[in-house]
């Protein structure tokens, strides 16, 4: 990670604020902070902005506010990290999965692959949190970061033409949940009734850079009751605080 975060010109309407030249938790943490420091001041200039692994693109309008104000607002944002850091608290959404069978058909691939069980797959795939790095690829698509490597499993070698919505798939040392049906090559294990993009509800996307996933292991029954309530706008996915 660099000592001080570098600023890349990006045409005359936007730049980007890199922190550093690795993937990693210290690093992305930087970029989250920046960014909300950013949303909060409201600042009539910036247009939009775009946190990924390690940088946040900053696309304004340099007729509101000059380049040389908006580096002086990144670098006062930057200097108070800390007190940002304790004011956005990121928060823990529960992803209820159920996993094998015909909403994880590849769940006894990664199994056989690793020579564990299905059930250890299972217990391996819930453990951790998962950080948000990223959202983006498609609408809702959330790069994470946390999983084991004692279940890091290749991709298919021939992709299958269609991954329908909420599955929850591993390619490489990854793991993700499709948020709309589409092409894809990821080893798919189970599959989540909670919509990740709707866009008839308030906020589409669900995710937001900085958050933690936990899976939740839950009985094909408790899906479908799950998938009810979603169509009738009755359900509430889990939140808490990070601590």
């Amino acid at each position: 990670m660099y000592e001080k975060p570098k600023i890349l010109l990006c045409g005359d309407k936007a730049v980007i604020v890199e922190f550093g030249n690795e993937i990693s938790e210290e690093c992305n943490k930087k970029v989250v902070n920046l960014y909300r420091m950013l949303k909060k001041e409201e600042c009539a200039g910036i247009i939009s902005m775009i946190p990924t692994y390690r940088s946040l693109l900053i696309k304004y309008d340099h007729f509101k506010i000059a380049y040389d104000e908006l580096l002086k607002l990144i670098e006062l944002s930057d200097k108070n990290e800390n007190e940002n850091s304790e004011e956005f608290r990121p928060k823990i959404y529960e992803i209820p999965v159920v996993y094998g069978g015909e909403f994880g058909p590849d769940l006894d691939f990664v199994a056989k692959y690793h020579n564990i069980t299905s059930e250890e797959v299972i217990s391996i795939h819930t453990q951790p949190l998962y950080r948000i790095y990223m959202v983006g690829f498609t609408m809702g698509f959330a790069y994470l970061g946390g999983m084991s490597e004692k279940i890091a499993t290749p991709r298919l070698e021939n992709p299958r033409t269609e991954i329908e919505a909420g599955s929850v798939g591993i390619a490489g040392n990854q793991t993700g949940i499709y948020p709309l049906s589409s092409p894809g090559g990821w080893r798919i294990i189970g599959k989540t009734p909670v919509k990740l993009y709707d866009p008839d509800r308030e906020k589409p996307i669900l995710f937001e850079s900085g958050n933690y996933i936990k899976f939740v292991q839950i009985t094909e029954e408790e899906y479908y009751r799950i998938k009810k309530e979603i169509e009738m706008k009755t359900y509430q996915i889990k939140i808490c605080d990070y601590v």
